[in-house]
């Protein structure tokens, strides 16, 4: 099973989401809408052109010829080529759709209506059917016709301030993408949701997720605090520790902190998060600084002490006599809040993501890739399986499936449905 977990004797059990099969039709990184699904057991059936998704050559790195990014997304699904230009690979793609549970465009909105396979044409033949379309910047709205790439969400949304070079220039700072991760995040549990309404009430529907919706929605702290602080202090105010003065939305109130900040250990950095005073009690007693306590005890609640310039000289010489893990120990044993401040390149070093997140091997995936981050003790989470070729299940899927027979796929070839 992925994750190197032993046999439990659950492995006869059916992978969660087992019995489930999803059609996509997608492009570039939308694609990883279903990608959690097959995680988890669907079988998620990819549908390409015959030139196929060129997410295969986009971005770096590139292993053995194929992107890192195609590697990840369309691990474990199957692919099956169909030129929907040809009245018989739609017809094709009907058939497919009249028993799969849910039909996903992660593309621009209406590719698939373009080629008579609106919802409406397939709710006709499946009556279950749920529809979800995955693009930009949605179906609506004055940006729904906008060329876009992922990162545009997060500039949409504020999450990325411009940056500037040693000459002047503006550049894009590194940065975790959040839209085109967390619109196929919202989508797939959407997505499940429909189809279980459809599996109960034997009705599908029809909807529609943006990634720039997405990464909004993931900032929504500091976005609604911006429109709390419209109205008036009398009625919103910040924290009692604060003498219930407003401080920056979200992270940027923590710039000031000292009780919750970051600082420098002797190998790398930490996080120290002693906010309540119950935690800097036992922070002042581990490290036998109790006069810290007793000159600067704090509020009980989220005290950040901020702009306390005497107290953070303090705890900078503090933290650099030891190293990180050696705090994070420190922290386990005597109940004080550390974390490790790792970046994306040491993660992988760091003990708890050792034990969390074991690596499935290139041998099986053609990269290393972290496994599904959701553990079910009583279920078997398959182990995934190396992202398809252009095509490679088409005669599995349309046989298999369908039950096409030799006949009916030499027809469809002749008409050059299968590309």
């Amino acid at each position: 099973m992925a994750g190197g977990q032993e046999d439990d004797g659950v492995s006869d059990q059916p992978a969660p989401l087992a019995g489930i099969r999803v059609i996509e039709s997608s492009l570039l990184g939308p694609g990883a809408i279903t990608s959690h699904l097959a995680d988890l057991g669907a079988d998620v059936i990819k549908v390409e052109p015959p030139q196929g998704d060129y997410i295969r050559e986009m971005t770096w790195p590139i292993i053995e010829g194929n992107s890192l990014l195609h590697l990840h997304i369309h691990r474990s699904k199957r692919s099956v080529v169909l030129d929907l230009r040809t009245p018989e690979g739609v017809e094709v793609y009907l058939d497919l759709a009249r028993n799969a549970d849910a039909v996903v465009e992660a593309m621009r909105p209406g590719a698939l209506a373009k080629r008579g396979l609106g919802y409406d044409k397939l709710k006709a033949v499946n009556p279950r059917i749920v529809f979800c379309t995955i693009s930009g910047y949605g179906m609506t709205g004055p940006y729904r016709d906008l060329p876009s790439h992922g990162i545009a969400y997060d500039t949409w949304a504020g999450l990325v301030p411009p940056a500037y070079d040693e000459e002047g220039f503006c550049y894009l700072p590194e940065h975790p993408s959040m839209g085109i991760h967390a619109g196929p995040l919202f989508g797939s549990f959407a997505i499940l949701a429909g189809i279980l309404r459809a599996r109960e009430h034997g009705v599908g529907c029809q909807m529609e997720v943006a990634q720039s919706d997405a990464a909004a929605y993931m900032d929504w702290y500091r976005i609604e605090t911006y429109k709390a602080y419209e109205r008036p202090q009398s009625e919103v105010t910040g924290n009692k520790s604060d003498n219930y003065e407003r401080r920056a939305p979200g992270t940027a109130g923590m710039k000031s902190g000292v009780r919750y900040q970051m600082y420098e250990s002797a190998d790398s950095h930490i996080l120290f998060m002693a906010s309540e005073q119950a935690f800097w009690k036992n922070f002042c007693e581990m490290v036998g600084r109790t006069d810290m306590f007793e000159r600067w005890p704090g509020s009980k609640y989220a005290d950040h002490a901020p702009g306390n310039r005497e107290m953070q000289a303090e705890l900078r010489d503090i933290f650099k006599t030891k190293s990180s893990q050696e705090w994070v120990r420190l922290g386990e044993e005597h109940n004080v809040p550390i974390a490790p401040v790792n970046t994306s390149k040491t993660i992988a070093d760091d003990p708890q993501f050792q034990d969390r997140l074991p690596w499935i091997p290139a041998s099986t995936l053609g990269a290393d890739e972290l496994p599904f981050p959701v553990k079910f003790m009583d279920a078997p989470v398959p182990e995934p399986s190396h992202a398809p070729t252009v095509g490679q299940h088409t005669d599995e899927v349309l046989s298999g499936v369908l039950g096409y027979d030799d006949e009916c796929m030499a027809a469809l070839r002749e008409a050059k449905a299968l590309g």
